[in-house]
C-alpha cells in the first residue's frame, strides 16, 4: 500500500515567513456550461524547515499534519530554481574583454 497524500506543483510566490512559503497553484478546467477552458489559482502555505525556496521557485507540496492555523502542507522538492531571482546584478555575469581600453583609445586619436 502506497502514500496517499496529495501532491501539488506550484510556484514560490512569497518567501518573507519564516521557515514558511506561500505556494500559488495553477489549474485548468471547462466550464461546465459554457465549454471554455477557465484557469483558476490557489494559494497554499506550506512549510520550508531550511528556508531554501525563492520567489519564482517551482516546487512539490505535499500535505501533511497541522502544522500551524494556515500550514498544512510541507515542501518535498524543488523542481526549478528561477535564476532570476539568485542573481543581484546581470551586468555583473556578462564582462566584455576590452570595454574599458577603447574610450582611452579614442581619446589618444582625438589629440
Amino acid at each position: 500500500m502506497g502514500n496517499k497524500r496529495r501532491r501539488l506543483t506550484g510556484v514560490v510566490v512569497s518567501n518573507k515567513m519564516d521557515k514558511t512559503v506561500v505556494v500559488q497553484v495553477e489549474r485548468t478546467y471547462r466550464h461546465p456550461l459554457y465549454e471554455k477552458v477557465v484557469r483558476s489559482h490557489k494559494r497554499y502555505m506550506a512549510h520550508d524547515e531550511g528556508n531554501e525556496c525563492e520567489i519564482g521557485d517551482t516546487v512539490v507540496i505535499v500535505e501533511s499534519r497541522p502544522l500551524s492555523r494556515h500550514k498544512r502542507w510541507v515542501v518535498q522538492e524543488i523542481i526549478r530554481e528561477d535564476i532570476s531571482a539568485r542573481t543581484t546584478d546581470v551586468a555583473d555575469l556578462v564582462s566584455v574583454p576590452g570595454d574599458e581600453e577603447e574610450p582611452a583609445a579614442e581619446q589618444a586619436e582625438g589629440s
